[in-house]
Parts: C-alpha cells; structure tokens; sequence
C-alpha cells in the first residue's frame, strides 16, 4: 500500500509576500502541468494551498486571483503553526475524497521560492519508491545577491544526492509519517528540522537529493527568524565562519 500514491498536497506558508507569490504560485501550476504530462501523475489528486500568515500587505488579495489556489489564513507569525495548518487543510481535503494518509504526498515549498518545472515528479518518485520523506536542495537567486556570497554558499554547500540539509522549502513528507511524527512543531523557527529530527528517529526512510532544486530568495531581511535571510546575513558578516548544515 505505501508504494501508491493518489494525491499530492502542497503547502506554501506566506508572510507579507504580495510581491512574490504570483511568481512561486506560476512556478508551482507549471509543476503541476508537467507531472500531468507523465502517465503516471496523470490521474493523481494535486491540491495547493497557501497559509495566509499575519499579512499586512496584499497577499491576500494576490492569492484569491488563482481559482486553483486555496488560502487558509492564520495569525500565529510563526512558519511552523503556518505550515501545520496548511497540512490540516490538506488532509481535511483529501479525507472528504476517500484518500488514505499512506497514498497522499505533501511537498513544501515557500511563497518567496521558485519551484522547478520537474519538482513534483521529483517529489511523486520518491513516494512511489515508499520514502517516508524528501529532501531537496535550494539555489540562492543570484538576481539579489552578491557574487561574492554567492560563490561562498556554492563552496559550503554540497547539493547533490546524500546532501546534509535541510530546507522547509524542498521537503516532501508522506501523510502518515507526519501524523507518526507529530506534524510541524508551533514554533517560529527550523520546524523543518525538527520535523525530520523526529521521523529519522522513529525509523523512517529520508531521501535527499540534488535533483529539481528550489530557487529561493536571497534577500538579507527577511520574514522568518532564523531563516535563509539570517543565515545570508551571515555568510556576509563573515566569510570564514561557520555555517549551519540546516540551512
């Protein structure tokens, strides 16, 4: 049973992000048309889902605009209350349809990340091969970045298959080892982490790979502490410094 797949949910927390959701919800309706091209995720259940997170901006306003979009709006400011109600909504929906925890996929991703065309076939493998969870790669967007960052993060971080890290912005989870594990923790940063700290514990199978990886933003001040803006910031403070695998 843990080898089919019927639905696939995504799950993208968005704070503040009127200037950037159109471009990753785009990003995410391509994916979606690729995977319907393959025979294999032709027939699967796809619904996408943005948690409208204590915005004061117009990202409500933009994400109303995509019919094939639906919003869940919280008030937490904490990415991982976000992305736990976004799962909620997820499952929810799929339960109303007749779809078993163990035959649906959520794949993550951020509303200030560009998913690649190939990234929930990426994603559909892996939950046909029976992972328990995915682990993708991100590529800073040079488009907003020094160069100088730029060629420090390529040299600190190993990006293909096996990689070390972790990123809530590629992450994939079958339905039942997130419910196993407890769903995201109601924190305000690396629910990620801790997500995967805890279904690695109780046994279940990660893979990480380097392929489809998410482009995401490289801006120095962002929404969520602790997060890739954080951790640019310091790349940038200090070139010789240590750096977190998490990230």
């Amino acid at each position: 049973m843990t080898d089919r797949l019927e639905a696939i949910g995504v799950v993208i927390p968005a704070r503040d992000e009127a200037d950037r959701v159109d471009r990753c919800l785009a990003a995410v309706a391509e994916s979606v048309r690729e995977l319907r091209r393959s025979p294999a995720g032709a027939n699967l259940a796809v619904r996408i889902v943005v948690v409208v997170d204590s915005c004061r901006d117009g990202t409500a306003d933009r994400v109303a605009a995509w019919p094939t979009v639906s919003p869940v709006f919280c008030t937490a400011g904490r990415v991982g209350v976000a992305r736990a109600a976004g799962v909620h909504q997820l499952l929810t929906m799929f339960r109303r349809v007749g779809v078993p925890a163990p035959r649906t996929w959520i794949a993550n991703t951020d509303a200030d990340s560009t998913v690649s065309s190939g990234w929930l076939g990426t994603h559909a493998a892996a939950a046909r091969r029976g992972a328990a969870m995915l682990l993708g790669t991100v590529r800073p967007n040079p488009a907003e970045l020094d160069r100088a960052i730029e060629d420090h993060w390529y040299r600190v971080h190993r990006l293909g298959d096996d990689h070390p890290h972790v990123h809530g912005a590629n992450l994939g989870i079958r339905a039942d080892w997130y419910r196993r594990a407890g769903g995201f923790p109601p924190v305000s940063r690396q629910e990620d982490v801790a997500l995967v700290a805890v279904v690695e514990a109780a046994g279940g199978r990660i893979e990480r790979t380097g392929a489809s990886p998410v482009l995401t933003s490289s801006r120095l001040t962002g929404r969520a502490p602790g997060g890739m803006a954080d951790y640019l910031r310091r790349l940038h403070s200090d070139m010789d410094g240590p750096v977190d695998e998490a990230v």
